[in-house]
């Protein structure tokens, strides 16, 4: 397997001196490497994938060197126009490495979400003319294929990507960086919630483990997962596809189960919320200041105060729970209240390793949803 710390190191002996980007479960050990052994200013943890790569323009404007760009290929649609309107070579020309985490590689078992992402990426990468090579586990192969990369984006002013195969770098040992310490973990928040949801409540719950923990909390409990839509993908839309919901069925409470990083990655969606100002829509963002999900990356989500950005784009009401009693009130004072609220219940980093997956797949969960959502007769 590919040494993660070799890895980076002949990236910067190759004058690559700046990373940013979306942490990625395959790229995880990658991730942690660069986010130990860079200084500050030249490791950013970016909100979404397309400011990334702007990050990364901006870098290059001010230094003339070569920027790196990280992110799992389900992001490949968010870099998409940054990449083509500015980096492009017919535009700015900017010389720009990109690391991509191949989830969904074809004949390698992932989740549904990934799988036709996985198919397309390279005929993705392909129409857009951004050259690639494939990563194996050979450290010397890793550093031909960079320096070849390294030379093709300072001849030619544009990008080039670097495609990471499942498995390829070993463990990176660093400690796991946690900001706070609470006392709910997100699996006791969210079985609160679902316990005091009315029958005919609907819940959005964010890709991620979230979604994992609805449904086997739903399970647990033999209700059914008709009034759960589980955003399998797509981070940071499921504020939206419950505004959507929650727009066309205004008699059904309709709770979304946010994490922190879904919400920063689109959080102009707020804005939406707050000013078409529906009255059944309930916001709970489960905030461990972490990207939990592929590896417990930090977010910035306990440095800001969600609740402000919230009240200020328009939202009827706005909380926040770190403990079990205080969760208890605020769920009680969300359910009675009209909204648009939001809700910010701040929790331990972590699950639990033996949390399973949805047994259904996502079109017998789309289509019970879609049923339970049909209005009483």
């Amino acid at each position: 397997m590919l040494n993660p710390q070799e890895f980076v190191e002949c990236l910067k002996r190759n004058d690559v001196g700046f990373f940013t980007g979306v942490p990625d479960s395959l790229l995880k050990e990658f991730c942690s490497c660069v986010a130990h052994a860079s200084r500050p200013g030249e490791h950013v943890i970016a909100a979404n994938e397309g400011g990334a790569v702007a990050l990364a323009l901006g870098y290059h404007l001010a230094t003339r060197n070569i920027p790196l760009v990280y992110l799992q290929n389900s992001g490949l649609g968010n870099v998409v126009n940054p990449l083509l309107s500015l980096v492009d070579e017919d535009v700015y020309s900017v010389p720009m490495l990109i690391v991509i985490g191949w989830r969904g590689e074809p004949g390698v078992h992932d989740e549904p979400q990934h799988k036709k992402q996985g198919r397309v990426m390279v005929p993705m990468l392909e129409a857009m003319k951004i050259p690639y090579s494939v990563l194996g586990a050979d450290l010397d192969h890793a550093e031909t294929i960079v320096n070849d990369a390294v030379t093709h984006v300072r001849k030619t002013g544009s990008p080039f990507a670097l495609v990471i195969k499942k498995g390829t770098f070993s463990a990176y040992a660093t400690p796991r960086l946690e900001k706070a310490h609470f006392s709910l973990s997100r699996e006791q928040a969210i079985q609160h919630v679902l316990d005091v949801l009315g029958e005919r409540d609907v819940v959005v719950s964010t890709t991620g483990m979230p979604s994992r923990e609805v449904y086997e909390y739903r399970t647990k409990r033999g209700g059914g997962h008709q009034r759960d839509f589980l955003t399998v993908g797509g981070m940071g839309h499921a504020s939206q596809i419950a505004l959507g919901i929650a727009l066309q069925r205004p008699k059904r409470a309709v709770y979304c189960l946010d994490g922190d990083g879904a919400f920063l990655m689109h959080m102009g969606g707020v804005t939406l919320v707050g000013t078409l100002n529906p009255n059944n829509f309930k916001h709970i963002v489960l905030n461990n200041g972490a990207h939990d999900s592929v590896g417990g990356q930090p977010t910035v989500a306990l440095d800001i105060d969600l609740l402000g950005i919230a009240r200020a784009a328009g939202y009827a009401r706005v909380a926040r729970a770190r403990t079990e009693p205080e969760l208890r009130s605020c769920l009680q004072d969300l359910k009675c209240s009209p909204g648009p609220s939001l809700l910010e219940i701040q929790i331990r980093c972590g699950a639990r390793k033996d949390l399973g997956r949805p047994e259904t797949t996502p079109i017998q969960n789309k289509n019970a949803f879609m049923d339970f959502l049909e209005p009483a007769e």
